[in-house]
């Protein structure tokens, strides 16, 4: 049963990090619990009044799955009725935004949901049996040529990589010392350039080279340090370099 309606989830998680629930509960306070009444009172549209009910149903469905806390308490304006008050469960920190600057997973979580991924699920079946990739097929070119197209899209995709690299650059210079010694290094599908200024910045006689498509190259930003921006397509030819990233 928990297989069959697995999709649920993501789902359900993307509806709450849009609708801010993790940084509602957490700006409550430490430990703080909050009722869905509680919650939908800050939203900024208010026009539902079934809005605590529905919102109930999703955050029961995270409790659930272990990433908010749930407990039961009086119902201060109903009597003899009970209600239920969410709190923030250890993994929810990593869905919470604007963290001192940490990155947040929620950026990730909806550009994965976004109707231009999930619509190419639908033809893994008849990519396995026919052949090409499911975003080809469904929108005849390369996800990253698609999103030299579709600005909306390529943005959230952006958004998504700069907080995830956020967390994925912090974790890497703590654990991994391959960096030592290299001479230059190219970061293929490097975006802004944010995952190489934090290497050079710890290694900086590395010559960073950040490798990308021209439409995200004229959007890359400006660091300190040996780093240069390279406008290409990998599938024509990369940079040399030492390394490759």
């Amino acid at each position: 049963m928990q297989l069959a309606s697995l999709s649920v989830l993501p789902i359900a998680l993307r509806a709450a990090t849009e609708l801010c629930v993790f940084e509602i509960i957490e700006s409550a306070g430490p430990d703080a619990l909050l009722s869905p009444s509680q919650i939908a009172s800050k939203f900024p549209t208010k026009g539902n009044p079934d809005a605590p009910l529905i919102l109930d149903q999703i955050l029961r469905l995270l409790a659930s799955y272990s990433l908010l806390t749930c407990s039961l308490a009086p119902d201060n304006q109903k009597a003899h009725q009970i209600v239920r008050l969410y709190g923030l469960a250890p993994v929810a920190k990593y869905f919470i935004r604007n963290q001192d600057g940490k990155g947040s997973l929620s950026p990730l979580l909806e550009m994965m949901q976004d109707k231009v991924v999930t619509n190419t699920w639908y033809q893994l079946k008849d990519a396995v049996l026919e052949g090409g990739l499911p975003f080809e097929r469904v929108y005849g070119m390369r996800a990253i040529e698609y999103m030299g197209k579709d600005a909306r899209f390529s943005e959230v995709f952006r958004g998504s990589m700069v907080d995830y690299n956020v967390m994925f650059t912090e974790a890497l210079l703590k654990k991994y010392k391959g960096f030592d010694g290299l001479g230059s290094l190219v970061d293929v599908g490097g975006g802004n350039g944010f995952i190489l200024s934090k290497i050079v910045s710890m290694y900086p006689s590395i010559k960073g080279i950040n490798f990308d498509l021209p439409h995200i190259i004229e959007k890359s930003s400006s660091y300190p340090g040996n780093i240069e921006h390279v406008a290409g397509d990998m599938f024509d030819r990369v940079p040399k370099g030492d390394a490759i990233f």
